[in-house]
């Protein structure tokens, strides 16, 4: 199987269309990087598991810039590729200025949101998913301090940290939610040496379990965590492999299912809509594996699932923050 993996640049548009007939799909990464062990990570590995399948091919790039947003969707549209699925909410706004001059080409944006009759917008309940590992972090915590470390500061990530402050008040109303973001521009995305600076920051305010949802960042804040000897939770790829028995847990985003249901559509993918994948739909979740199993307690796994059981059922409630940009458990 043949791959494209190319920088934006003067070669590019050459490459994309001499691939334009080996390769239908294209998958454009957000900054932080394919291998970020996250976000875009999971993107690739759904694209990954389309190919092994099917055998067929896909064209890709990872961002540099900002600048390249639009001109990298621009040159797959040209190329022919179709659909052309972005990750991160960054996309919206070049997707929307792009995907009328294209109409036969459909767009699917991952966390964005684009109201056009050719892109098919994809979210998540990640407040649902941020939930259960609040419980989880309250359970785990030897104290009453916990943290939350974002990547940029955008609604989305306030919505992890609320719905995740939220679990935590719901076992331990006493319990104190250190936050803290990382920075208000696409580089907190892959700043990992800030991330680990911002750990010991919230160690020295008391806390023992942190959460990071930071993409790339992410990396450096689990690697303190470990070196601290504190626990960490893990985001949107299950992470727990990365420090076993020091990551409690991974709030799960499955964007490689997402990637892997729209590439499987062909044909028939339905734009002009907007999906939410939550806890009933296996979109977000938490992980449990050989890493971190005997950290996560039968009262731990009971009390966990009971609330799982009753977010999905509508007993329990979290609140969204980008429903009214506020949250009752948290201040930012």
């Amino acid at each position: 199987m043949t791959m494209m993996r190319t920088l934006l640049g003067a070669a590019t548009a050459t490459a994309l269309t001499a691939g334009a007939g080996l390769a239908e799909p294209a998958l454009i990464f957000d900054l932080g990087g394919k291998f970020d062990k996250s976000f875009n990570e999971s993107a690739y590995m759904g694209a990954e598991r389309w190919a092994e399948e099917t055998g067929g091919e896909y064209l890709e790039i990872e961002m540099q810039s900002e600048a390249q947003r639009e001109q990298a969707l621009r040159r797959f549209a040209e190329a022919g590729a179709n659909p052309i699925i972005t990750t991160g909410f960054a996309f919206s706004d070049p997707i929307a200025q792009v995907a009328p001059d294209y109409p036969d080409t459909d767009f699917v944006t991952i966390d964005g949101y684009v109201d056009a009759p050719n892109v098919l917008t994809i979210g998540f309940a990640e407040h649902q998913g941020s939930y259960l590992v609040g419980v989880l972090a309250a359970m785990a915590s030897e104290g009453d301090t916990v943290g939350f470390i974002g990547g940029m500061d955008v609604p989305l990530i306030r919505k992890f940290a609320c719905g995740y402050a939220q679990g935590v008040k719901a076992v331990n109303p006493d319990a104190t939610v250190i936050s803290n973001m990382t920075g208000t521009t696409p580089a907190a995305w892959n700043d990992p040496v800030t991330g680990s600076e911002l750990t010991r920051a919230q160690i020295g305010q008391g806390a023992d379990v942190i959460y990071a949802a930071a993409g790339g960042t992410g990396v450096g804040i689990l690697q303190t965590a470990a070196d601290e000897d504190i626990l960490s939770i893990g985001v949107d790829s299950n992470q727990n492999y990365l420090h076993p028995g020091q990551v409690l847990t991974s709030m799960t985003k499955r964007v490689d299912n997402a990637v892997y249901d729209v590439m499987m559509s062909g044909d028939d993918l339905e734009t002009g809509t907007v999906q939410i994948l939550g806890l009933a739909d296996d979109g977000v979740g938490y992980a449990v594996d050989e890493y971190n199993e005997e950290m996560i307690t039968e009262e731990m796994a009971a009390r966990v699932e009971e609330a799982k059981a009753n977010i999905i059922s509508g007993d329990v409630e979290v609140h969204d923050y980008t429903s009214d940009d506020s949250c009752p458990d948290l201040s930012f």
